[in-house]
């Protein structure tokens, strides 16, 4: 079981973000999160979304640091990947179950 994080590269809100994935559990991941504060509110389906400021501390932690190519081939292989088209339903779901 790994958890796996990618370069800081994603724009978004005025600064750039990393994605944090498990490539065998869900639980593993939210566990690892949990651990290292980081808040649920940043969960998105099948990983986590973490501010560039926070990489350094989480490679520390265990993370371990891999190429967006590969976190997502890693991630289609633990069956985990939430594609395009389940995103918005799966979104819903959890907005209801949230509530």
């Amino acid at each position: 079981m790994t958890v796996l994080i990618d370069q800081p590269a994603w724009p978004a809100h005025g600064m750039l973000w990393s994605h944090l994935v498990s490539d065998s559990s869900l639980a593993e991941l939210h566990a690892f999160a949990a651990a290292n504060a980081i808040p649920r509110r940043g969960f998105d389906l099948d990983h986590y979304d973490v501010p560039a400021a926070r990489y350094d501390a989480l490679v520390a932690a265990g993370a371990l640091p891999v190429g967006n190519r590969e976190l997502v081939t890693r991630l289609h292989a633990s069956g985990l990947r939430v594609s395009g088209r389940d995103r918005a339903a799966k979104k819903a779901r959890q907005k209801r179950a949230d509530e």
